[in-house]
């Protein structure tokens, strides 16, 4: 059999792939694995035909069980689920660990093909002459929107609408080690350790304890949804999406 052009949907990512019928399962996640970048042994994969119906791609044994057992349609796709759970997951979105290079604020300001030297020209942001009533009205604005989602430290929450960042507010406030900072933050930690700090940030300890363990955030209120989130239970993520 010809192979089978499909689209290949994952957490992490989207692609067209062509799929060979005289695979067994076992071959297929085998594939998938630098495709996903999730091991063979944490894959549950379905594939979603026109109809819009979830087939289980499984068998009790994936050696012996050939794709061409499936309705291969072209263009169909073929969904692979991470069974792993949200703390094993690979956090693509995390910083952490990466070395970054900072300009010297004084060689910065010396450039006059920079953002700075064009807001100077502009006599924008903190060159404005208005900038003083613009910056107090943007602080009452955030302290509004706290006030309106019920923000306070001890509450349930969940950051960006992510059902997999569930944790507990224990700060809200002004943050001044965050560059531009403005207003108050909401300091989030978060029951699984997908966080960028444990609570501190340079020589400020906002909450907690020094611990190898990275479940603390930073975010603006707009972020923050408050709610009766029970804590994150790994066995969750085992079930089907």
């Amino acid at each position: 059999m010809a192979d089978v052009p499909l689209y290949v949907v994952s957490e992490y990512s989207s692609s067209e792939r062509r799929i060979t019928p005289s695979w067994s399962i076992a071959q297929l996640k085998t594939k998938m694995e630098p495709i996903t970048g999730i091991p063979p042994s944490c894959q549950r994969v379905f594939l979603k035909t026109s109809s819009s119906e979830r087939i289980p791609v499984e068998a009790n044994d994936e050696e012996a069980v050939y794709l061409q057992s499936f309705p291969l349609i072209p263009y169909a796709e073929l969904h692979i689920v991470d069974t792993r759970p949200a703390s094993a997951k690979p956090n693509f979105s995390s910083a952490v660990g990466v070395e970054k290079y900072v300009m010297p604020e004084e060689e910065y300001e010396k450039k006059s093909d920079s953002v700075l030297s064009w807001k100077k020209e502009q006599k924008l942001g903190r060159f404005d002459p208005n900038a003083p009533s613009h910056e107090q009205a943007k602080i009452e604005a955030i302290a509004q929107e706290i006030k309106a989602r019920g923000i306070a430290v001890g509450k349930r929450c969940r950051v960006g609408a992510n059902d997999t960042r569930r944790g507990e507010i224990k700060y809200v406030g002004e943050v001044k080690e965050i560059p531009g900072s403005l207003g108050s933050w909401v300091g989030v930690e978060l029951d699984e350790p997908v966080g960028k700090n444990d609570g501190s940030i340079g020589a400020t300890r906002y909450w907690g304890e020094a611990s190898e363990l990275k479940r603390g955030v930073f975010v603006r209120p707009e972020r923050v949804e408050v709610g009766d989130w029970p804590v994150m239970d790994d066995l969750e993520d085992m079930e089907e999406i």
